[in-house]
């Protein structure tokens, strides 16, 4: 049986295949003007991640599987799992740092790189939601939830 291609199926190829190219493109783009700059300027450790989220200049990007964050999680993060990240990242502000955060690294860092090829002002934390767990305990837990106390209610 012989297949014959119509002018609307091979525009639906076409447009089918755009976006994947159009994000390759995006990504060589971010690569071919990756420097020493842009290296830094991708990392943010625990402790500039708390005063720019208490400074409601950056969010939290928890990109972890809904089971992981279903047993441990931060409240004042915002949870979008990496593999949903394509269909979900216009629900993330423009006007803010997004940082994010998995428990080490390796998934924030393709995350970060994702957003930033999308116009994302988006960094990774470099010592992971264990660092931060880590940071924030004891009496700088206690500090930082009076300091979140006011966003922390107003979250649906």
């Amino acid at each position: 049986m012989k297949t014959v291609l119509t002018l609307a199926m091979l525009v639906a190829m076409l447009f089918a295949a755009l976006p994947a190219f159009a994000l390759e493109s995006a990504f060589d783009t971010y690569l071919a003007n990756f420097n020493y700059e842009t290296r830094v300027e991708m990392k943010i450790d625990s402790k500039e991640l708390v005063r720019l989220v208490t400074a409601d200049k950056a969010i939290l990007l928890d990109i972890r599987f809904p089971e992981e964050v279903a047993v441990w999680r931060f409240g004042f993060s915002t949870n979008i799992p990496l593999n949903e990240l394509p269909k979900r990242f216009n629900e993330l502000p423009k006007d803010k740092i997004i940082v994010t955060a998995c428990p080490h690294k390796d998934r924030s860092s393709i995350a970060m790189a994702y957003l930033r090829t999308r116009g994302y002002n988006s960094r990774y934390l470099t010592d992971g939601l264990v660092g931060l767990a880590e940071y924030l305990r004891g009496d700088l837990a206690m500090e930082f939830l009076e300091e979140m106390r006011p966003a922390i209610t107003k979250r649906p």
